[in-house]
């Protein structure tokens, strides 16, 4: 049997959510700020199997090209990714705001209803 929605919304510990919101999209801000700042190629350390032969110049240029060739798959994939981490943050925080301002609300509801009720009663005991 699936879960209502409305206790899958009050099994969300949404104190922690609200908590943690801010954070989230700190972190993921850096993260895609730490992506779009150029890095610095690594040196190219020696061969693992010193006792194996040494490629042409062909070959060499070869695997270069296409070890570039997925680094920038790579590159563009993981920038895709962070673009997409810091969407999704961004997300959770207004999904959060909405969250909190629905519970002012909920309460301002609720009391509103209580102070009607209260009134109800004080004019049906007169």
């Amino acid at each position: 049997m699936p879960i209502p929605w409305i206790a899958a919304l009050k099994i969300i510990p949404w104190g922690d959510v609200i908590e943690h919101a801010p954070k989230v999209l700190a972190a993921a801000r850096k993260l895609l700020d730490k992506q779009k700042a150029p890095s610095a190629p690594t040196p190219v350390g020696t061969p693992l199997d010193p006792a194996a032969e040494t490629p042409n110049l062909g070959e060499l240029r070869q695997h270069l090209i296409e070890a570039r060739q997925l680094i920038d798959q790579q590159a563009t994939a993981q920038q895709q990714m962070a673009q997409t981490l810091s969407e999704l943050a961004e997300q959770n925080a207004r999904l959060v705001e909405a969250v909190q301002l629905l519970r002012v609300r909920t309460r301002l509801l609720i009391a509103a209803a209580v102070l009607l009720a209260i009134g109800v009663a004080v004019l049906l005991a007169r």
